[in-house]
């Protein structure tokens, strides 16, 4: 399957205050998800936002907020996004097939979502180094049931190219910046 641009949105799911310190990696993943939605911006993607009961967890961390100002957040209290009705309402209406999910927990609310994306007719593209959880091998496991569910798993730098389709533009400039 080949993703295109045209045919695609983002998900962001529960990057907050309070938990990101506890994941597994969250100094990489600091680095790596900035990088990928300003790359997704560049590209004109559509990005979505979740955050899991900002009253406990807090609100998106600084770096990932920062990357998405401008957009409305979806507070819910379900694990999956796909629960959450103002989330499906706007997937819906905006009538894109494949969904490029970031987020944690890997195990918890990503895997949730990502199972019910594809049983909702979605082609959900899970960025492996953009998301995690609190522990490395729930992240491993929960990436294993994604792609033998029928997720796309992929690298954000792979998937930034892939949407991109050719060199020579100035989104092929910006978007090289942004990998090196």
């Amino acid at each position: 399957m080949r993703i295109l641009r045209n045919a695609t949105a983002a998900l962001v799911i529960d990057f907050q205050e309070k938990l990101f310190p506890h994941i597994h990696g969250h100094e990489q993943l600091i680095k790596n998800v900035p990088i990928l939605l300003q790359g997704l911006k560049a590209l004109g993607i559509p990005v979505f936002v979740t955050e899991q009961y900002v009253r406990g967890l807090g609100p998106t961390i600084q770096p990932v907020a920062a990357a998405l100002k401008g957009i409305e957040r979806i507070e819910k209290s379900t694990f999956s996004c796909c629960d959450e009705s103002r989330f499906m309402l706007a997937l819906a209406a905006s009538g894109f097939e494949n969904v490029i999910v970031t987020g944690i927990e890997s195990h918890v609310c990503v895997l949730q979502t990502v199972i019910d994306l594809i049983h909702n007719g979605y082609h959900p593209v899970v960025v492996e180094d953009c998301i995690s959880s609190r522990s490395e091998n729930d992240k491993k496991i929960a990436i294993e049931r994604m792609r033998r569910e029928g997720a796309c798993i992929t690298t954000y730098e792979s998937i930034l190219f892939e949407l991109l389709r050719s060199s020579g533009t100035d989104e092929f400039r910006t978007i090289s910046k942004l990998v090196k």
